[in-house]
């Protein structure tokens, strides 16, 4: 066993000589801007990399940056990580800026992640600086891409706060299930504070509407007790929680909370809703309208497909795409009702994703030709979140919208 583990170690360390001495390294001579990171929407993923940032001082912040094993019995050595600090998506990522992340910097190892973190300073003055992490999968050669932003004109401050599970790896989810409780750490006094907002939100208008979707001119927002940080705070209320340590600065951290059933849908109403993005209008106004839901739903598969089988396989393939766009989209709002997530629902996993600044594209092969259509989803600055983004809607999307909505309707579709 031990010779076994030390041949491994020498392999690891082989491979580690040959990843950072071959100039021709996938980064080498790129940029942020022009790296493809569909992996971390991919629904075979091995492994789901996150960044979470935390300030410190000014110009010092702590780079969280927990790995969450998704396949069964993962093993370190079978990945290479490394991450990079760049002053803008242009920059060119060169060998000098690559840091290995070897066993050695690994924080924690536990049955669900990989955990590091380091702190890294940014020159004062500097306006833009960004961490990106990846992972190379050794045996099939994969490369997992996932960037964050230190300082950028699409966040207003890197909070100085964060969220932990009980055993010190930070929350790394988009959602929290209702009842459960977290940690919150922080650098700046010992009460925090948690504003609750309950509301709930519309379903977006498809990719062609370019007539703008009606906005919600109040919010309903809760202002609760303060609370101690280091003692776990419980969220027992469904909706979104933000939680500061400053209420005059604009920095928090934001805690969606769902109930138990999700990402997976809740019952039969909330199914009904779900079904919009492949329905007609009227068809989807009759099973709102129906008293009995799943007897109505029934009767929408099956008149939809003339199949009882084509329409299990459809009904399990369709909100298998509404589960993996909560898990991977939802932020205030859950994930399938976000415009990344409906894209996801109804298009696929997307070929190609690359990022800027101010926006992220998706790339998706036509259904009948060699062409390429693109989705450019605009970032939004907002306080709840980093990644906030818009579809920019335009009605050149509508032919290859209802063709891809024909083959769900069909059976046809598959990723």
């Amino acid at each position: 066993m031990k010779f076994q583990k030390l041949q491994k170690s020498i392999q690891t360390l082989l491979l580690l000589l040959v990843f950072w001495s071959v100039p021709q390294f996938a980064f080498a001579q790129a940029t942020l801007q022009n790296l493809n990171q569909s992996l971390r929407y991919s629904r075979y993923s091995r492994i789901d990399l996150k960044i979470i940032p935390i300030k410190k001082q000014e110009n010092s912040f702590l780079i969280q940056m927990p790995i969450e094993k998704i396949e069964d019995n993962v093993e370190f050595e079978d990945y290479l990580f490394s991450y990079a600090i760049l002053n803008s998506f242009t920059e060119e990522i060169t060998d000098e800026k690559i840091v290995p992340l070897t066993r050695e910097k690994l924080r924690y190892d536990t049955d669900r992640h990989f955990y590091f973190e380091e702190t890294v300073e940014v020159p004062a003055g500097q306006n833009e600086a960004y961490v990106i992490l990846w992972a190379k999968d050794t045996r099939q050669g994969d490369e997992y891409i996932y960037h964050a932003d230190l300082h950028s004109p699409y966040i207003f401050e890197t909070p100085s706060l964060g969220a932990y599970f009980s055993n010190n790896i930070p929350f790394d989810q988009s959602f929290l299930t209702r009842g459960q409780s977290l940690l919150f750490k922080s650098n700046q006094g010992i009460n925090l504070f948690s504003f609750y907002y309950p509301q709930e939100f519309n379903v977006p208008v498809p990719p062609m509407e370019t007539k703008p979707a009606p906005v919600q001119k109040e919010v309903d927002v809760i202002e609760e007790q303060p609370f101690l940080q280091n003692v776990p705070k419980s969220f027992d209320q469904t909706g979104y929680y933000f939680i500061q340590s400053d209420t005059t600065a604009p920095a928090g951290v934001l805690i969606k909370t769902v109930a138990e059933t999700f990402p997976k849908v809740a019952d039969w109403d909330e199914m009904t809703q779900m079904v919009v993005y492949i329905s007609t209008r009227r068809e989807h106004e009759k099973l709102l309208e129906a008293e009995d839901k799943k007897k109505a739903l029934d009767e929408y598969w099956i008149n939809m497909t003339k199949s009882e089988e084509i329409s299990k396989n459809l009904i399990r393939e369709y909100f298998r795409q509404v589960e993996f766009a909560n898990i991977l989209f939802t932020d205030f709002r859950e994930g399938w009702k976000t415009d990344r997530g409906m894209v996801y629902v109804v298009m696929g996993p997307p070929d190609e994703v690359y990022f800027n600044v101010d926006r992220e594209v998706w790339v998706y092969g036509g259904v009948d030709s060699n062409s390429k259509i693109n989705f450019t989803f605009a970032r939004v600055k907002n306080v709840l979140t980093p990644n906030y983004y818009q579809l920019n809607r335009t009605r050149a999307y509508q032919p290859e919208w209802f063709k891809r909505i024909t083959l769900w309707r069909s059976g046809k579709i598959a990723f």
